[in-house]
């Protein structure tokens, strides 16, 4: 199927990658079947997504409901004839000692949104009923908005997050892809965090291992800030220029079983940003100067998707 955004050289639809942000949300990972007929559902859904979100939608006359399919470099294949998008390829794993961040299986990722989380429930419920037997589920996380967007470690999560013209441009792929402009790549990962180890750190070596105040979410002076703070190193400058992502990362957590945790969910017009975050992160800016957020956080997903435009989506039917 030739990319829409080639198609009379009209600009394709993105997918709604930059809504704004939710008090809800279901991050759902499934992997595709061997079986027949699976490449055949799976296309199915593509085609009839942006209607089940209007049907769902459409029940609740203040709905924020979004949802924004990802595909995985292995299920691009299989589902699509190329070309393909040129920087589409598998999670890549970051070792460095103890700091491991892991690549998990995963074909498809589903970011369900809304103000409601019964809205997001009854999206994932149509889209696991159209899937069925296609696919098998690796990983679903139920986030929220823990109240003023902060994460279980208390700190305001997302404050640097691009806006209007500005969060296009980080996040939607253009002339460097053509014939997948408007699209965007997206990287998730889940956090377990140990709060007990967290809280006895004092606040002020908090704020220096995050690089802002706890309370009020100011950003550290230079002349104070660790360069193994969490923001120095998941700050990217190329040619003299910032190069910013798009967050939307969630709370989650089962107090009862002790977990507590963040759901990363990452978008930008190249992989390679939030790649070269996470190897400052994991083995060091320079080596040996990593994120001391990990030391009380781990990562036990990660996976890469392709997020293609809405029109190619719209234009996907169940024709081989």
């Amino acid at each position: 199927m030739e990319p829409p955004s080639a198609v009379n050289d009209v600009p394709a639809i993105p997918q709604g990658v930059a809504t704004g942000l939710t008090r809800s949300a279901i991050f759902l990972v499934v992997t595709i079947n061997k079986d027949p007929g699976s490449r055949t559902a799976v296309r199915t859904l593509c085609g009839d997504l942006s209607g089940l979100i209007r049907s769902v939608g459409f029940r609740e006359i203040d709905s924020t409901l979004s949802c924004v399919i990802g595909i995985g470099s292995d299920a691009w294949d299989l589902l699509f004839d190329p070309p393909r998008p040129a920087e589409l390829h598998p999670f890549r794993e970051i070792r460095a000692g103890p700091r491991i961040a892991v690549s998990t299986p995963g074909d498809l990722l589903f970011h369900i949104r809304a103000d409601r989380l019964d809205l997001c429930f009854e999206l994932e419920t149509q889209i696991v009923s159209r899937l069925g037997a296609a696919v098998s589920p690796v990983d679903e996380v139920q986030g929220f908005r823990y109240f003023d967007s902060r994460d279980l470690i208390g700190f305001v999560d997302g404050t640097e997050n691009p806006q209007g013209k500005a969060a296009n441009d980080a996040v939607f792929i253009g002339d460097e892809d053509r014939p997948f402009a408007g699209g965007s790549y997206v990287i998730v990962q889940k956090y377990l965090h140990d709060l007990a180890a967290w809280n006895a750190i004092p606040t002020d070596q908090q704020e220096r291992i995050v690089g802002r105040t706890k309370l009020n979410d100011i950003e550290l002076d230079d002349s104070v800030k660790p360069t193994y703070a969490h923001n120095a190193l998941t700050t990217i400058v190329e040619e003299g220029k910032e190069v910013k992502i798009l967050r939307d990362n969630m709370p989650f957590g089962r107090p009862a079983l002790g977990e507590f945790g963040t759901y990363f969910i990452g978008y930008s017009r190249s992989p390679r940003t939030i790649e070269q975050m996470l190897q400052n992160m994991f083995v060091g800016h320079p080596p040996g100067n990593y994120d001391r957020l990990l030391d009380v956080s781990r990562a036990t997903t990660g996976n890469l998707f392709f997020v293609p435009t809405a029109t190619f989506l719209d234009r996907v039917d169940d024709e081989p």
